[in-house]
């Protein structure tokens, strides 16, 4: 069955860096939209980064552009979300979640890690 596995997640300091990885099983890993998504407590949750099959023109939320950077590994089926210089307002749970079809839309991604915390301290 499908299967996202994120690790990577942890508590930084202010402008301090954390890779994300998410190894998936389960699928045709090539063929997936995949995406970064964030829920802090309080909110909604949001699409960090996505990423299409052919890794052409990733998302990024305007919040998080020129410090993110979304990657995948197709051989190792592990996709990343690499995060530099970061902020107490980037604290929240990170999934990675698959999708039917290239979306922004939490409701486009129907598969889901367990969520990793990250934590930013000022």
């Amino acid at each position: 069955q499908v299967q996202l596995v994120e690790s990577g997640g942890g508590l930084v300091q202010v402008g301090g860096s954390l890779r994300l990885s998410c190894a998936a099983s389960g699928f045709t890993f090539a063929y997936y939209p995949m995406g970064w998504f964030r829920q802090a407590p309080g909110k909604e949750r949001e699409a960090v980064s996505c990423i299409n099959p052919s890794d052409a023109n990733p998302y990024y939320v305007d919040s998080v552009k020129g410090r993110f950077t979304i990657s995948k590994d197709g051989a190792e089926n592990t996709v990343y979300l690499q995060m530099n210089t970061l902020k107490p307002d980037d604290t929240a749970v990170y999934y990675c979640a698959a999708g039917a079809a290239w979306s922004t839309r939490a409701s486009a991604y129907p598969y889901w890690g367990q969520g990793t915390q990250v934590t930013v301290s000022s």
